[in-house]
């Protein structure tokens, strides 16, 4: 009994051991991190050398986080249950093998399938990973710096994957940015096995198989929808029979889950504005995050003729406001709460799409690097708020769902970024595709004017969250 409940409880840990658990926690988020901005990076060498078009390309990204977005919340509540070290390290694995699947693949099916596999294991490594952080470092003021720092290992990440993906690209072919992940996947195994304790939620959920299935259902079809519907046609038979499917899925989704007694998506948890405002404000932001960097690749690649080094250099701006402004952010969050942070990241945020709003085939170098800082600097602002905000005031056995929820909206809102942006410049080429990708600009202004709602609710008291009760 005594181990049991050892084995559930987290152990009080030493400052050095505590920082030793984030910073294997940071380099799963740095490795799903790099691997997006990479692949982005090298999206123009795989079309080329696979014979993709736009479309082949928004599967490669989307294959990945469509299955990432509807496992997410699944591989928190398996690594409440089973031990969340186990569900870790297994991801690095299937993530490893997948990456190495991904730059042997032959054609698009088998590179679109590895993606996919990828994704089966990513969805173990980002809530888990924070999952971890929770309930190790117990402290409010000091999990909000931890949260900081963990979100500008995302920033970093950015800063990273751009510029090595371009040298990898230019010098060793497209292949070697997937063979990257190696080196990062084994120094991490073998750090969480030194430092990383073994945890449970206590007592365990019961899988929800029905919830699962719904889910990756709804997340899958809808964002399906998206990228196949300009190719389609948005009234088109095959389209409607999608709407009728998501809609249905959705409302079946909601009766299952509000029934169990342990739901895969607990419904109590958004009767808490914050928590409810942080899952709203994690879509804006990987919308207009993952539509930026999509746009950003097609238009310095494509269309201004730029070599991959140097389109992933011109992007060091935003990722490097990403990465100095996070561990900012997390200190605000920890002495004044989420909203400063909050609204510091909308009006960046929305600044930077503005900015871009008026751009064209030959707008200025200095003009692009000044949007791609803003932006920047509004992601940077946004992470630490919005996860501090989903798992704060949550018991720590919650904070693997808790955590995954936050995340597959990330994932949602990057797929979904990802089909909105690619459906709108469908078709544009050269010059065209400057002005094609208007409405994108304007998009990510209004997701930054989203997260001044967002901090406007997230200033509510939470209703207190009580165990669900037994049937």
């Amino acid at each position: 009994m005594t181990n049991r409940t050892a084995l559930l409880a987290p152990r009080p840990s030493s400052a050095r051991r505590r920082r030793a658990v984030l910073a294997v926690c940071c380099s799963s988020m740095f490795l799903v991190g790099m691997d997006t901005t990479i692949v982005n990076i090298a999206l123009p060498a795989i079309g080329s050398d696979l014979h993709m078009g736009t479309l082949g390309l928004e599967w490669t990204v989307d294959a990945y986080t469509l299955v990432l977005a509807g496992l997410l919340i699944s591989s928190g509540a398996l690594a409440d249950r089973f031990g969340r070290r186990r569900v870790f390290q297994l991801g690095l694995v299937v993530f490893g093998l997948a990456s190495l699947a991904c730059g042997l693949a032959p054609s698009t099916g088998p590179l679109i399938a590895a993606r996919a596999v990828q994704g089966v294991g990513a969805s173990m490594l980002s809530p888990v990973a924070l999952a971890i952080v929770v309930n190790v470092i117990t402290d409010p003021k000091e999990r909000a710096r931890a949260i900081g720092v963990w979100a500008s290992a995302f920033g970093l990440s950015m800063a990273a994957g751009p510029v090595v993906g371009g040298a990898l690209v230019a010098s060793l072919g497209w292949r070697s940015v997937f063979w990257i992940n190696a080196p990062i996947i084994v120094a991490a195994l073998i750090l969480s096995a030194v430092f990383v304790p073994e945890s449970r939620a206590q007592p365990a959920r019961k899988p929800d198989l029905p919830g699962q299935v719904l889910l990756a259902v709804i997340v899958g079809v809808a964002v399906a929808v998206l990228i196949e519907g300009p190719r389609i046609g948005w009234a088109s038979t095959a389209a409607l029979i999608g709407y009728c499917c998501v809609a249905a899925a959705t409302v079946a989704f909601v009766r299952i889950e509000s029934r169990r007694p342990e739901p895969l998506v607990d419904p109590r948890l958004f009767r808490r504005p914050s928590f409810t405002a942080a899952v709203v404000g994690a879509v804006a932001v990987f919308v207009a995050l993952n539509a930026t960097l999509l746009i950003n690749t097609l238009y310095l690649q494509p269309a201004r003729g730029m070599t991959p080094v140097v389109a992933g250099t011109a992007t060091l701006p935003l990722a490097l406001g990403a990465t100095v402004c996070a561990p900012l952010s997390g200190r605000l969050v920890g002495r004044l709460g989420p909203r400063p942070p909050l609204l510091l990241a909308g009006g960046f945020l929305a600044a930077g799409g503005l900015v871009l709003v008026p751009l064209d085939s030959d707008t200025g170098l200095w003009h692009l690097l000044l949007a791609y800082l803003l932006i920047g600097i509004g992601f940077g602002f946004a992470n630490a708020p919005i996860t501090n905000t989903a798992v704060g005031g949550l018991p720590s056995d919650r904070a693997g769902v808790a955590g995954a929820i936050t995340s597959t909206a990330r994932q949602l809102g990057a797929a979904v970024g990802v089909a909105i942006a690619g459906s709108i410049v469908a078709g544009a080429t050269g010059t065209d595709l400057a002005q094609a990708s208007r409405p994108v600009w304007a998009l990510v202004t209004a997701c930054g004017l989203t997260l001044f709602v967002v901090a406007r609710a997230s200033g509510r008291p939470a209703t207190e969250f009580s165990p669900p009760h037994r049937r």
